[in-house]
């Protein structure tokens, strides 16, 4: 078609010279073929048009629903990939179907009544099979209109169910329970979450501070206790050590008592130990063996006196 239309231009160009009233060369059948080719252009044109209006692509990561004059929005879901439209008749509405992020902050009301400001990550995207749903009652616009209403009221239910402080010692079952209700609110909208984190917990000033002053007591409350109990086990130590002092005493004055040669026993002892570090001294001593306990052969008081 497209060579027959370029040889109807071509005979234009080329037959339009001749004499008049139907000869050969002549106008009128140069004139006829000029109609022609310019008609085999302008529908070649049309037809190009047509089939471009006709045809609409959907990109990876998105998917496509159609709105349709007559029936309105249709609940078929197109692929990735180029459709069929009939122009005019039909619009294709094509959705961004992949998980986007987004970060919500909420100020609310602990369970002892102070305020802490939560911020939300969420990972939020349509559920496929049900966008035309979702397009009809929210939009494209979906995300914004569900989202924030949503975290907001949740986090408030949960984070009342809790202390201040347990909302840092207890993160997890916390943040479980946010995800949980959050995930299960979401679903009446055909809204999947496929992440929900608590990503920023902030206290007042004066909650922080109170809190900083109650961890400085405690640390005073906890030295004083162990200082006291040092204290306790040292008095402990030192009657321990008083009682066996004074067992020994008892002790060495019964055997004293009992048997005479206990202290000569001991002195032999001392001048041994006098001995010894006598020999391993550098100094010279110059007292008689009698003042340093080295006399060995008179420990008997015995002898001493006759």
């Amino acid at each position: 078609m497209l060579n027959r239309l370029l040889g109807n231009i071509q005979g234009v160009r080329t037959g339009g010279g001749g004499g008049k009233g139907g000869f050969p060369g002549g106008g009128v059948p140069g004139g006829k073929g000029a109609m022609t080719g310019g008609a085999g252009l302008i529908l070649l044109v049309v037809g190009g048009l047509a089939v471009n209006a006709s045809l609409f692509n959907v990109d990876g990561g998105h998917r496509a629903i159609k709105y349709s004059r007559l029936h309105g929005i249709r609940r078929d879901v197109y692929p990735e990939g180029t459709h069929f439209r009939i122009p005019w008749l039909e619009t294709p509405i094509i959705t961004d179907v992949r998980a986007k992020p987004r970060n919500i902050a909420s100020l609310t009301g602990t369970k002892d009544l102070q305020m802490v400001n939560i911020t939300v990550r969420v990972l939020s995207r349509p559920r496929v099979e049900e966008l035309a749903t979702i397009y009809r009652e929210l939009g494209t616009d979906y995300d914004e209109r569900v989202l924030p209403s949503i975290v907001n009221e949740t986090l408030k239910s949960v984070v009342a169910q809790f202390n201040a402080s347990q909302l840092i010692t207890q993160r997890e079952m916390v943040s479980r329970l946010v995800r949980d209700n959050l995930t299960r609110r979401a679903s009446r909208f055909n809204i999947v979450l496929d992440d929900v984190s608590l990503t920023h917990v902030a206290f007042s000033p004066e909650f922080t501070h109170a809190v900083e002053a109650k961890q400085i007591a405690q640390q005073v409350a906890q030295r004083a206790a162990f200082l006291v109990d040092q204290a306790i086990q040292e008095k402990q130590s030192i009657i321990v050590r008083a009682q066996g002092e004074a067992k020994s005493a008892e002790l060495i004055g019964e055997a004293v008592k009992n048997n005479k040669g206990f202290l000569q026993l001991r002195k032999l002892e001392a001048a041994r130990d006098i001995a010894q570090m006598i020999a391993n001294s550098n100094n010279r001593v110059m007292l008689d063996s009698g003042s340093l306990l080295l006399d060995v052969q008179n420990l008997d008081p015995s002898t001493q006196k006759k």
